[in-house]
């Protein structure tokens, strides 16, 4: 396909550029246009498939509420009267909860994908009506633990479908058509309960800002036919870590690079949930004296630089490797995160802006995992990635708000430091590479 939009874009060969050397200033204008839009229609016209597409509205769905917690967390604190722990706890159950159902999603989605699918979405609206039943301390963790093993079974279901079977031209770009799909949902979620009235009390807010996940669950039945022939008939094990059996099944050797992807995946989640669901919540609340709409209009600067750079950076890894662009992402991540940590508001804005151009980067890991992958294995190599990713994104509001608001900028200069490293160890492996 790369190639057949190469062929027609004469401005990016060769004769092409000593061509436009010799034209006049018009004539540039036009041909580079015309490239540039020749070659995105045959990126869009081979990306999107109708698996693809369904994956994509069914993630945009289910991440409003993602979008929406952050900002009322403070609400809720002051309502709930709950110590920095307990808030800390309520913020990170999401991830814990994940973390913990990651691994047994994966070993089910080796042969029940389907079945996933369909009940995702269910526990989530479940875990949604909890939550906003506005009851004790363990009831607010007992909403947040069952929306993170909703969100989970979604998650791990459709990045699962992807890698399996390589929807669209691209690998890198379909992932990050997924990303870019659940982040204008959490945008959405994000701007929404920025929108309503702020009489309104947290946990209708948030139910009213949750309503569009019901457009996940009437789409179901079209995902099941774009499914129907992904998993093989008859009777199947309810958990497996390959769709091949047997002594003749091939091995899934554990590489460097495959052990850096981790590592990469849990040092970006847990630096993210920091910053995103503890940070920027009570930081500018109590430091920075912003209100719910404040709060949430840093979030959505951090989300529209993400939704902006999303795409251009996947088709980016596709046509440059995929490691490359990761590394500078993790060292964008580790400026940002120090910005966001250590600055007055203006310079949190910014850092917000520099978290959301490295956060353009998150599904990057996976694209090596992929390449280190064989096929039979990918379900169960996703469920595990995902737990290093779930679990930073549980520890890293667990750990801030068991050191105390004051003390989470710490935590912020830390997981800079490591997503820092991270990325250099990332470049020396690449040039060891044969």
């Amino acid at each position: 396909m790369r190639s057949r939009a190469k062929r027609a874009s004469p401005a990016l060969s060769t004769s092409g550029r000593s061509s436009v050397r010799r034209a006049s200033a018009p004539a540039i204008s036009s041909r580079i246009v015309a490239s540039e839009v020749i070659g995105q229609w045959f990126t869009i016209r081979g990306l999107v498939t109708p698996l693809l597409a369904l994956l994509c509205l069914g993630i945009f769905a289910t991440t409003f509420s993602t979008g929406a917690f952050p900002a009322i967390l403070p609400e809720l604190a002051r309502g709930g009267a709950l110590a920095d722990w307990q808030v800390g706890l309520v913020a990170g159950a999401f991830g814990f909860a994940r973390m913990a159902a990651d691994i047994p999603i994966g070993l089910f989605l080796t042969h029940h994908l389907r079945r996933a699918v369909v009940v995702g979405p269910c526990v989530l609206a479940v875990g949604v009506l909890v939550l906003t039943s506005g009851g004790t301390f363990p009831v607010l963790v007992l909403g947040r633990l069952l929306m993170g093993v909703g969100h989970a079974l979604g998650m791990v279901g459709g990045l699962t479908a992807i890698l399996r079977y390589r929807t669209g031209w691209s690998l890198a770009s379909a992932l990050n058509a997924y990303e870019f799909s659940a982040m204008i949902g959490i945008l959405c979620g994000t701007v929404l309960v920025g929108a309503l009235p702020s009489s309104l009390s947290w946990n209708r807010a948030l139910l009213v800002t949750c309503a569009p996940q019901l457009l996940g669950i009437l789409t179901l039945p079209a995902l099941l036919r774009a499914l129907s022939r992904s998993d093989a008939p008859g009777p199947r094990p309810l958990f497996a870590r390959q769709a091949a059996a047997g002594p003749d099944a091939p091995g899934a050797p554990i590489t460097p690079a495959l052990v850096l992807a981790f590592v990469a995946g849990g040092a970006i989640a847990v630096a993210y949930s920091t910053v995103e669901q503890f940070s920027i919540p009570l930081r500018g609340s109590r430091e920075l004296g912003l209100e719910r709409a404040g709060v949430a209009r840093l979030l959505v600067v951090m989300q529209v630089f993400d939704i902006a750079a999303l795409l251009p950076l996947g088709v980016l890894a596709d046509r440059r490797g995929t490691v490359p662009v990761l590394v500078a992402v993790l060292l964008v991540m580790a400026a940002a995160s120090a910005l966001v940590g250590f600055g007055t508001l203006p310079v949190v804005a910014a850092g917000c802006a520099l978290y959301g151009l490295g956060m353009a980067g998150w599904m990057l890991p996976l694209g090596v995992l992929r390449r280190e992958t064989p096929q039979e294995h990918v379900a169960w190599r996703t469920g595990l990635y995902r737990v290093c990713v779930d679990g930073g994104i549980f520890l890293g509001p667990f750990l801030a708000g068991l050191r105390g608001a004051g003390h989470a900028r710490i935590l912020t200069g830390v997981w800079a430091a490591a997503l820092a490293l991270t990325g250099l160890l990332f470049l020396l492996r690449e040039r060891r590479r044969p």
